[in-house]
């Protein structure tokens, strides 16, 4: 569903992302771990357009979309949580939700992202910014959702979440992934929330993947490894 092939990506002239391959099946879940500053996010804004490719190949199932701006990627079926959520905290939940149907061409949210998302139902006009951090980062996977992607990029999504809610959020990643049937990567530092969600986990070490796993007879110690400074 996603085809990534000899990734590069620069800023300026320091070259961050070194050649990176990358094969998501349909409805595979994917953990992308490494420590800060090894490229996990620069590899997010890159599948996204925000950050433009050096050079490589991006393409959602068989369509390309090397190149492309992020609002033509997500007409073709990548839609992004960014790290720290970014929501419009002035905007009610019923807008923000609504902001991801643009390339729908409707002007309704689906009922089943309610159904996944049943706080927000009860929230709908409250403003964004008066969520909690992990109401909020739910608010974010719905209006993602709404563009009815194929494949979901979240970038950190545990980031300031308390525990009881991060474990709560992979049950519903999951639930999302046999609802819709769509690939999600998830880019992470917490090692229990990636071994709940995700179907195989890769590493990521100054800009290269050095290490790719499925979830079941993961070497935990050797992942833990990469991830100790």
């Amino acid at each position: 569903m996603l085809n990534v092939n000899d990734l590069r990506a620069a800023y300026g002239e320091s070259e961050v992302l070194h050649g990176l391959d990358l094969k998501v099946q349909p409805g595979e879940i994917v953990a992308i771990m490494g420590r800060n500053g090894m490229g996990k996010t620069t590899l997010m804004k890159t599948l996204m357009g925000i950050v433009p490719e050096k050079s490589g190949d991006v393409a959602v199932g068989e369509t390309p979309v090397t190149g492309l701006k992020s609002h033509q990627r997500v007409a073709n079926g990548i839609a992004y949580v960014p790290q720290g959520r970014m929501i419009f905290s002035a905007m009610t939940v019923q807008e923000n939700v609504e902001t991801g149907l643009t390339v729908t061409g409707t002007s309704k949210v689906p009922d089943d992202i309610y159904e996944l998302f049943p706080v927000l139902l009860e929230m709908k006009s409250r403003r964004g910014g008066n969520l909690s951090g992990g109401q909020q980062q739910q608010l974010a996977i719905a209006r993602a959702l709404a563009s009815n992607p194929k494949v979901l990029l979240l970038d950190e999504p545990t980031e300031g979440i308390q525990p009881s809610i991060i474990r709560e959020m992979a049950r519903t990643l999951r639930k999302i992934r046999d609802q819709k049937g769509l690939s999600i990567i998830v880019s992470e530092q917490v090692l229990s929330f990636a071994l709940d969600v995700a179907d195989r986990v890769m590493v990521i070490e100054n800009g290269a993947f050095v290490h790719d796993s499925p979830r079941d007879g993961i070497d935990e110690a050797k992942v833990s490894k990469f991830l100790s400074v």
